[in-house]
């Protein structure tokens, strides 16, 4: 079916930009929560694989992609701007699905509304624990053979849009198992026309301490999603997975940071899963 656009109003006066993709008759309702923070919604290849098995919503965060600029940025922001989406979509309780960030921010949310989330899907979340130092290293050892050209972008202050398209490549390309096809793969997102919001990904912070409350407060089922080839250790989110009390892990096997690019059949399998628990 087709997607449908809407631009809605929060009450603070923010306004974000969601999609909306209907499908079939008394199929639940799912929400799709994108990464960063600070970057826009990118899940559209996720909408795909449910394909009819479910409506399908989407938006980009306050002050990120098309939505309007906002200078509150905190995690119970985030929070209670998709309580006030929810509302305003007339749902009492839905699917939430997160990726990266959106997996912090879906359990956030699950555990200030336990009643409104059926089922969670928690994709390539960091977990708990020194996950930095193993990414650090692993990123390092797959952009080794690009780190002198990423550098001298990273060096440059004004970067051209087609420098800012390089530096985005280069950047997301270790978020592959094969980095040489993550270059062409993330050239979509690498091109789309937002900027980054980079004050929002500073703002909105979040511990270890502050995972494991929201996990343990969770009272759905919660799919643990995450690739083998992830440069993020899926070993510290299965970590979290072990604070929750209702955990299903699942393994995307070969798959780095954004499975549905890399193993598009498993995903599709596991979210199948996961509405049908929900």
């Amino acid at each position: 079916m087709t997607d449908r656009s809407e631009a809605v109003v929060l009450g603070d006066g923010v306004r974000l930009a969601t999609t909306t993709r209907p499908g079939r008759p008394g199929a639940p309702d799912v929400v799709l929560l994108h990464g960063g923070p600070g970057l826009w919604d990118y899940l559209e290849p996720l909408a795909d694989l449910i394909g009819g098995e479910a409506t399908v919503l989407r938006y980009d965060q306050r002050g990120c992609g098309a939505s309007s600029a906002s200078a509150e940025q905190s995690m119970a922001r985030s929070v209670a701007d998709l309580e006030e989406l929810r509302e305003h979509w007339g749902m009492e309780s839905m699917v939430v699905v997160g990726h990266s960030f959106g997996a912090a921010l879906a359990l956030a949310y699950a555990a200030g509304h336990p009643q409104r989330v059926s089922v969670l899907g928690h994709v390539s979340g960091v977990g708990i624990g020194d996950w930095h130092t193993p990414f650090a290293a692993e990123r390092a050892r797959r952009g080794e053979p690009f780190a002198a050209r990423l550098a001298e972008l990273k060096a440059i202050a004004n970067r051209t849009p087609e420098q800012e398209v390089e530096w985005r490549r280069l950047t997301w390309a270790t978020d592959y198992a094969d980095v040489r096809f993550g270059y062409t793969a993330s050239e979509p997102m690498a091109r789309t026309p937002y900027p980054i919001n980079h004050i929002a990904n500073s703002a909105i912070r979040y511990g270890d301490a502050d995972l494991i409350g929201w996990a343990a407060a969770t009272t759905c089922p919660v799919y643990f999603i995450h690739g083998t080839a992830d440069p993020r250790p899926a070993a510290n989110a299965m970590l979290l997975a072990d604070r929750t009390p209702i955990a299903r892990k699942r393994a995307v096997e070969g798959a780095g940071h954004l499975p549905w690019v890399e193993q598009p059949d498993q995903l599709r399998e596991l979210l199948v899963e996961l509405l049908r628990a929900g």
